[in-house]
């Protein structure tokens, strides 16, 4: 028995060894990280299903590489990864259903290379079931086969982060930068802000150590993305400061706002709440919003005492600097705006978990984990119910828009052709047609302008229904879609 047990220990010195900081690890201990990355993939084929519409900020970003509809205005604040990303598709399809599957097979894959960054750092138990706790998030799952950036600056953030605590302090580790350079850029390339934001402990930390390649590696990352946004401000907006101005006055002037209760009424499925007001939703459905910060504080603990803090209070501390600025910084609130949050949070509460179900030796505790399955078997339904709620009101709201485009078609308002008003922008990429606005966050014409166009191409604004008209189109020919009042401007 002794013999036994001595081999037994061998061996697992040596799978140690083999999986330790630093080292990718077998292809055995990324099975159960690939088996999370498929199962997230499939639910959001079966649960978000490719047949959803384009969202509005998704016709922003694939109106800039699709030839079949034309560009809608491009606002200060955004960035031209998500375009980019769909570029591959959206550049000679118009299929709406291929652009879902290809979204929704390239976020797998990411998760699993997000995950596999952090072997070594964790037991592969504990990644696995941090990456199902972030993927099983209603958010996660209705953004992931979406084109935005918010799920994107999430897998940047855990690859960034957990290439970051795999260099070793006195070694290059060639591989590893480069995976910091790409997880950084890739946060760069979909939200600036939100790269610098991720990464501010990182920066300070490598400053503190001394770590040049480190702080390369990471300014290389962030370069990749901040410098082609600062090139386009000068060459669009004026200069960097007139978008950087230009950007906070859009968001609603950035500076101390408190934003907490905004997230939470978000949580109840709202894309968007802004302004934020109504009820907060059933206590069932933030009950987890709560619990998220103590299961992390409770991981923080479980490190401290075995001696490895670094590789959860990093990821803490980034998850910190992410949360400030949507949390008190911001006058509204969109759940996809922490999802960097969750999924950084998400490794060190899957730790906390694992603690909580099993004692020091590697045992069971019967009764903990009972509680521990019965709880999140309730988060996961909570999370379900929540997510089919989203996409039935989204996939209402983008087949009206998709009903007023064949409305618009018969009344003779067909390509070339140009929109204005209310929902322009989602509806003229439905209809086909150019959208215009004279005021607002999306200005990017004049009253005279939408006239000169009026005498050579269809022309219809669109308003509430029983609004008030702007002065140019007044006197034109009224009509009745759904909720809308559109007036067409006399044929050319």
């Amino acid at each position: 028995m002794a013999d036994g047990a001595n081999v037994i220990l061998v061996r697992r010195r040596r799978r140690e060894q083999v999986t330790g900081p630093g080292v990718m690890g077998g292809h055995r201990g990324d099975r159960p990280l690939a088996a999370v990355a498929a199962v997230f993939t499939l639910a959001q084929l079966v649960l978000v299903r490719p047949v959803l519409g384009l969202g509005w900020d998704e016709i922003v970003y694939v109106s800039q590489v699709t030839s079949h509809h034309p560009a809608a205005f491009f606002s200060a604040p955004r960035s031209r990864g998500v375009s980019l990303l769909v570029a591959p598709v959206a550049s000679w399809s118009s299929s709406v259903p291929l652009l879902r599957v290809y979204l929704a097979l390239l976020s797998g894959l990411a998760l699993y290379l997000a995950l596999r960054a952090w072997r070594g750092l964790f037991p592969t138990r504990v990644l696995a079931v941090g990456g199902a706790l972030f993927a099983s998030l209603w958010v996660t799952l209705f953004y992931g086969p979406q084109a935005m950036p918010n799920y994107w600056v999430a897998v940047g953030a855990l690859i960034s982060v957990g290439c970051f605590l795999r260099v070793p302090a006195k070694r290059s580790a060639g591989r590893v930068l480069w995976g910091v350079a790409a997880g950084t850029a890739l946060m760069a390339w979909m939200r600036p802000t939100d790269a610098v934001h991720v990464t501010v402990p990182l920066l300070v930390l490598a400053l503190v150590r001394r770590h040049r390649h480190l702080l390369l590696a990471l300014a290389v990352g962030l370069a990749a993305g901040i410098v082609p946004w600062v090139v386009e401000a000068y060459a669009g907006y004026g200069g960097l400061g007139q978008r950087l101005s230009e950007a906070s006055r859009i968001q609603g002037g950035l500076g101390w706002q408190i934003a907490v209760d905004d997230q939470l009424r978000s949580l109840g499925g709202r894309a968007l709440c802004r302004p934020c007001t109504g009820s907060m939703p059933n206590p069932l459905v933030m009950i987890w919003w709560f619990v998220l910060p103590v299961l992390a504080g409770l991981g923080l603990v479980v490190a401290a005492r075995a001696r490895r803090l670094g590789p959860t209070l990093i990821p803490l501390a980034c998850a910190t600097t992410a949360a400030l600025p949507y949390l008190f910084m911001i006058g509204y609130a969109a759940p996809r705006f922490l999802q960097p949050v969750y999924a950084l949070l998400a490794i060190p509460v899957a730790d906390a978990l694992w603690h909580l179900v099993r004692n020091p030796g590697g045992k069971w505790r019967p009764v903990a984990a009972s509680l521990v399955a019965l709880g999140l078997a309730g988060h996961l339904a909570v999370q379900i119910a929540v997510l089919e709620g989203a996409v039935s009101r989204n996939t209402d709201n983008r087949r009206d828009w998709d009903r007023t485009a064949d409305a618009l078609h018969r009344l003779g308002v067909r390509p070339p052709c140009l929109l204005t008003g209310h929902l322009a922008i989602p509806i003229g990429y439905y209809t086909g047609c150019t959208s215009g606005a004279t005021s607002g966050n999306n200005e990017n014409t004049t009253p005279a302008e939408i006239l000169r166009t009026a005498d050579r191409l269809p022309v219809a604004h669109l308003a509430p229904a029983g609004g008030t008209p702007p002065g140019y189109a007044r006197t034109w020919h009224v009509h009745r879609i759904s909720d809308l009042d559109v007036r067409v401007a006399p044929s050319p």
